[in-house]
């Protein structure tokens, strides 16, 4: 097994005297794993093929939406006749009141739904909503949760259980991340004492509910709930990133599968089909302080763009039976069995966290929990393996902090082959 990059490489010689770094999303750049990362041409369910002309099983899946995999025939379809009627309108539509109406079937927490263009519009104004609510200016987010590029939301926790925010990129001004609480994932103790010490200052608390930022890490049993009591009694509101777990975990998300509801929502990468949107909604009585109903203002030219919105519908409605999801399930479980037990034949120490159809591989032999546990991993060994994958045609995530996702179309010969590729990663 073993592919060629030529073309990758000289097109990544072209793209770095244009664009920063050559890429427009910075894992793209594969710093964390090594090497030149090769440049896409199409996809077809679940393989994605690079200018080359090597073909890949493909687990990164535009990093979660593409739940039917590439290219499915129907949301091709469905694009292709919304593009005929036209590309933009900068007026209302009836298929943005019907995805919207979908949206709040499956969540009922979301009473009323904003569509975005991303999911960072959607937690930043998600945050602006919960601040203009409650009249107050901190928010409480976890450390390695990652929602979006706003000012706000780049900070890390210094030491101590609830510091002052410190900013995690230049750019950034310190007065902005000083209203940001950063605490350990998982910790409720901790939350609880910021509560406490700010003495009715915590606008919210926004949180992946299942991270998928510092690979993927689930809530223990719990804190969820622990997070929904702690915010109800300190007049606080939950706000649930679900922009990469809303329709992937299940019909609906995350907040249906452990059965906690937030005061606020942000979704995206599904609810789109692959192409570009987001949306944030909550509770009725929320929702209308956002303008023209009240004075939180947000705005977008091409929120609920016609394309998108027509890839969303046509995604959802194939998930909205749920026997896609009975498929998911198996067929993850499957593969991560045989990855297990290939890494155990090895002679190596693994541990894999996976919920629904997302997963990862944490090159440790410790439980993954929170940022601290998931930072001990050996990234050495990662990068190891993912380029052994590579030589197998096997596509991952170019970072041990970043999810792997399956599609319906991952199937019993698509999962052996990963597995077999992954025995002789595991030997490298």
């Amino acid at each position: 097994m073993g592919h060629n990059l030529e073309k990758s490489t000289a097109a990544m010689s072209r793209a770095v005297t244009v664009i920063p770094g050559g890429v427009n999303s910075p894992v793209r750049a594969m710093k964390g794993v090594g090497g030149t990362p090769f440049f896409a041409t199409s996809g077809s369910g679940a393989f994605i093929t690079d200018i080359d002309g090597n073909r890949y099983v493909d687990y990164v899946l535009s990093y979660g939406p593409l739940i039917l995999g590439h290219c499915d025939p129907d949301v091709v379809l469905a694009i292709q006749q919304a593009a005929a009627r036209g590309l933009s309108y900068g007026a209302p539509t009836e298929s943005e009141v019907e995805l919207a109406e979908l949206i709040r079937a499956a969540l009922p927490s979301m009473e009323k739904v904003r569509l975005v263009n991303s999911g960072t519009e959607a937690t930043m104004s998600a945050i602006r909503v919960a601040r203009g609510f409650t009249g107050r200016d901190d928010i409480i987010k976890f450390t390695g949760c990652y929602h979006g590029h706003a000012d706000h939301l780049l900070v890390k926790s210094g030491s101590g259980l609830a510091t002052l925010g410190v900013p995690d990129s230049l750019g950034v001004p310190l007065d902005f991340a000083r209203h940001t609480v950063t605490l350990p994932f998982n910790d409720l103790n901790a939350v609880e004492s910021a509560f406490e010490q700010a003495a009715g200052k915590i606008a919210g608390v926004i949180v992946e509910p299942v991270v998928g930022n510092m690979g993927c890490v689930p809530p223990k049993p719990g804190f969820l709930e622990g997070l929904r009591s702690l915010c109800t009694k300190f007049g606080a509101l939950l706000i649930f990133d679900e922009v990469m777990t809303g329709f992937r975990l299940g019909w609906g998300g995350a907040q249906i599968l452990y059965n906690v509801t937030p005061d606020l929502t942000c979704l995206g990468k599904v609810i789109g089909g692959g192409l570009p949107i987001g949306a944030y909604g909550g509770n009725a009585d929320i929702m209308e302080v956002v303008a023209p109903l009240g004075g939180v203002y947000q705005a977008g030219t091409l929120s609920g763009n016609p394309l998108s919105v027509a890839a969303g519908l046509a995604t959802l409605k194939k998930l909205a039976s749920g026997t896609a999801y009975l498929t998911l399930e198996r067929q993850t479980a499957k593969l991560c069995t045989g990855l297990e037990n290939a890494a155990r034949d090895a002679g190596l120490s693994l541990t894999i966290n996976r919920v629904g159809s997302m997963f990862t591989l944490f090159f440790s032999p410790d439980s993954v929990h929170d940022w601290s546990s998931a930072d001990r991993c050996e990234r050495a060994a990662f990068a190891r393996f993912f380029h052994g994958m590579r030589a197998g045609l096997v596509n991952l995530p170019p970072s041990q902090f970043e999810a792997c996702f399956t599609s319906v179309v991952h199937d019993d010969h698509v999962i052996e082959y990963t597995v077999d590729a992954a025995r002789t990663a595991f030997q490298r």
